[in-house]
């Protein structure tokens, strides 16, 4: 399941599972890897049921085995494209993006086609670039935020919800900023539903 992906000369571990039906493609926060969807149980999850993935080390990631690194935007979604491409063809994926990882996400929506996002406390959402583009958006977000967080406003938040059209935003009381970390079983429930939608 775990490979090396060299996609937009960058040099990535991934994890990858085939199936048919449309992808998930999972961008983990600023200092975590792969790892953390094992660890949680989410890759195990979808195994069982047949729904193909990718979890890719980004090059954004301080940790993350993917070289050499950047920060760029451009580059960071780059790699997330090239990776779709090579391992699931032109399938459009559902994109989890947790913190920095779900920025990206809303930045590759602007470029690229996608089902569905699901985004965890994403790190400067509302960057005037991307709220221009939010109106094109034709897919569901569901948008997690744990009560504890103290890194990510819950008005930033709530002003996402209101600007992204489909968008719904749950609140996970007691969770920090990595909510899905915290509450992995009510995390799996909101991706498959999501998930579910996106099909």
């Amino acid at each position: 399941m775990e490979k090396t992906l060299n996609v937009a000369s960058h040099k990535c571990q991934a994890l990858i599972y085939t199936a048919s039906g449309v992808p998930i493609v999972f961008l983990h926060g600023l200092s975590y890897t792969i790892d953390i969807w094992q660890r949680t149980g989410i890759t195990e999850l979808l195994m069982e049921k047949h729904v193909p993935f990718l979890a890719l080390d980004m090059p954004y990631g301080l940790k993350s085995q993917c070289q050499p690194k950047t920060r760029d935007p451009e580059k960071n979604i780059t790699v997330v494209n090239e990776a779709v491409k090579t391992v699931f063809g032109s399938a459009a994926p559902v994109l989890v993006g947790a913190s920095i990882g779900g920025n990206m996400a809303l930045r590759y929506a602007t470029k690229f086609p996608v089902k569905g996002l699901l985004l965890v406390a994403p790190a400067r959402a509302l960057e005037l670039d991307l709220v221009r583009s939010f109106s094109q958006f034709k897919f569901s977000t569901t948008i997690i935020w744990g009560s504890e967080d103290n890194v990510i406003a819950s008005e930033d938040m709530r002003t996402l919800a209101d600007k992204l059209p489909h968008a719904k935003l749950i609140v996970y009381d007691g969770a920090s900023h990595s909510a899905y970390k915290d509450c992995p079983d009510r995390f799996k429930h909101d991706l498959l539903e999501l998930y579910a939608n996106a099909e």
